[in-house]
């Protein structure tokens, strides 16, 4: 490669570089997200997943299942207190609980791969279901050796049917509050 060819290729990346980073025209805008798009869906999700052991690492709450309603624990537990206490779970069980003040729509949750051996009353899974289009994302109330039966923190009673190993997709490590409405919002107006 010549001077000349070296120069026109240093010229081209120096443009492109500037038009990504540094333009502010509509165009390189609209670059940018379907760059951070591209970047995020196919390389950091997919590492993330990698990482954490799960096919689904990071996941939106697109349902009110798990709110509290803005209430304190003791406030909501007073609430609900009768029909965990008929299934065995105390309040001072629930307070051992990871995110025992529940979650709302719009938060993000961060999950990690987990063996169904490891999984335990109190929990709080994500696992896959005929039954939704999405991902469900409840708390473990009984686990067995196989199968595990779950609810939503603001829902009445039990889901419909007991989960079985192969629907987990992981188990909740910790939550990012309101991320998730990027999603909600984006999938709403694509139709998604």
């Amino acid at each position: 490669m010549g001077y000349r060819e070296s120069k026109n290729w240093k010229d081209l990346l120096h443009n492109i570089w500037f038009f990504v980073w540094e333009d502010n025209s509509i165009e390189s805008w609209i670059v940018n997200v379907i760059l951070a798009f591209v970047i995020v869906k196919f390389l950091v999700y997919p590492l993330l997943g990698l990482l954490l052991s799960t096919s689904y690492p990071v996941v939106a709450v697109v349902s009110g299942s798990m709110d509290h309603n803005g209430l304190s624990f003791d406030a909501w537990w007073e609430e609900n207190k009768a029909w965990y206490e008929e299934q065995g779970v105390t309040k001072d069980m629930m307070e051992s609980y990871k995110l025992i003040n529940g979650f709302n729509k719009g938060d993000i949750i961060v999950l990690r791969g987990v063996k169904p051996e490891n999984i335990k009353t109190g929990d709080i899974i994500v696992y896959s279901t005929d039954r939704y289009k999405y991902p469900l994302i409840h708390r473990v109330i009984e686990a067995n050796s196989q199968s595990f039966r779950t609810k939503g923190d603001n829902n009445q009673g039990f889901d419909p049917s007991p989960v079985d190993e192969q629907q987990v997709v992981g188990k909740a490590a910790f939550k990012i509050p309101w991320l998730g409405w990027i999603k909600i919002l984006f999938t709403s107006v694509i139709g998604g």
